[in-house]
C-alpha cells in the first residue's frame, strides 16, 4: 500500500431511481473531478443508492404482516408491515426491545432492521422501506465490469453502509458488497517488531476504507453517496464481502 491515500467525494450525483444506470452517473461525477480515474482506485458507493436503482424500494401499502411480525411489531411498538419485511430478510431475531429489533441478515451480517432503511428516501406516495441489495457482492461485481468496459480501468467497487457495532455507541460505515479489493490481511504466523509471533492477527481492509469513505459522504442531507479513493496498487483479489463475515459456530454473543 502506497503510503499517501486520497479520498475524492463524486459530486452531482442525483437523486437514484429503479432502473438508473449508476455507471453512467459515476462516470459523469467523476469527469467533474480534478483527477483521472486509475487501475487500482476503488469506488465507494452508499448502499441506498445501489438499493434504489436494483428497485428494493417497496411500499409499505403492498406488505401484508403475519402472525409473527404482528407479535414483534407489538413487542417493539413498530409498524408490523415493516416487521414483517425485517423478518423476510433475516434468517434469526437475535435480541428485541422497544424500538430495536437486532437481527441476522440473510447475507449473515447481525445488525439493527436487517438494514432495512426509511431514512432518506421518497414517502410522498407512501410510506416506504428500502431494503439490501439481494446480493451486493454481485452488484459490485458487475458495476465493476461495467466500469472496465466504459474507461478501460481496473477498479475496485465497494458498497458500504451503516453499522452498529457491539458495545460501542453509534454507527460506521461497512462493507456489504465488494469487488477487486483485497477484503482481509492475514496477519497470522507473521512476526511483531520484536520477533513474536501474531496468533490473531487479521486486517479488515474495507471495512477500514468504507468506514473513511462514509465519513465524507455523510448520514443526512449531504447528498454526495460516492467517493473516489486514489493511492492504492492495483488488485485483482477474488474476495468478497461475504470473507468478513464471522461463522455462527464463532460467534461468542449469541
Amino acid at each position: 500500500m502506497d503510503s499517501v491515500l486520497q479520498f475524492h467525494v463524486i459530486p452531482g450525483i442525483p437523486l437514484v431511481k429503479a432502473g438508473d444506470d449508476l455507471v453512467a452517473i459515476l462516470l459523469a461525477g467523476l469527469a467533474r473531478l480534478p483527477v483521472l480515474l486509475q487501475d487500482g482506485d476503488i469506488l465507494v458507493l452508499a448502499q441506498k443508492i445501489v438499493s434504489k436503482a436494483e428497485g428494493r424500494l417497496i411500499p409499505l401499502a403492498d406488505v401484508t404482516p403475519g402472525p409473527r411480525a404482528i407479535e414483534l411489531a407489538t413487542e417493539t411498538d413498530k409498524d408490523p408491515r415493516l416487521v414483517q419485511l425485517i423478518l423476510d430478510e433475516s434468517t434469526e431475531v437475535m435480541r428485541k426491545k422497544p424500538g430495536v429489533l437486532i437481527m441476522r441478515h440473510r447475507l449473515g451480517n447481525v445488525g439493527a432492521h436487517a438494514g432495512i432503511d426509511q431514512s432518506n428516501i421518497e414517502h410522498a406516495g407512501g410510506e416506504c422501506a428500502l431494503l439490501l441489495p439481494i446480493d451486493p457482492d454481485e452488484s459490485a461485481r458487475r458495476m465493476r465490469a461495467a466500469v472496465a468496459d466504459a474507461t478501460g480501468r481496473q477498479c475496485g467497487v465497494i458498497i458500504a453502509d451503516s453499522m452498529n457495532r457491539a458495545w460501542r455507541l453509534g454507527t460506521i460505515g461497512g462493507t456489504i458488497g465488494c469487488a477487486g479489493v483485497k477484503v482481509l490481511d492475514d496477519l497470522r504466523g507473521t512476526h511483531d517488531l520484536f520477533g513474536r509471533e501474531l496468533k490473531v492477527t487479521i486486517i479488515n481492509r474495507v471495512d477500514s476504507l468504507a468506514a473513511t469513505a462514509c465519513l465524507l459522504m455523510g448520514e443526512s442531507v449531504q447528498q454526495t453517496p460516492a467517493v473516489l479513493i486514489q493511492g492504492l496498487p492495483p488488485d485483482d483479489s477474488t474476495q468478497s464481502a461475504q470473507d468478513l463475515v464471522r461463522p455462527v459456530a464463532e460467534d461468542m454473543f449469541r
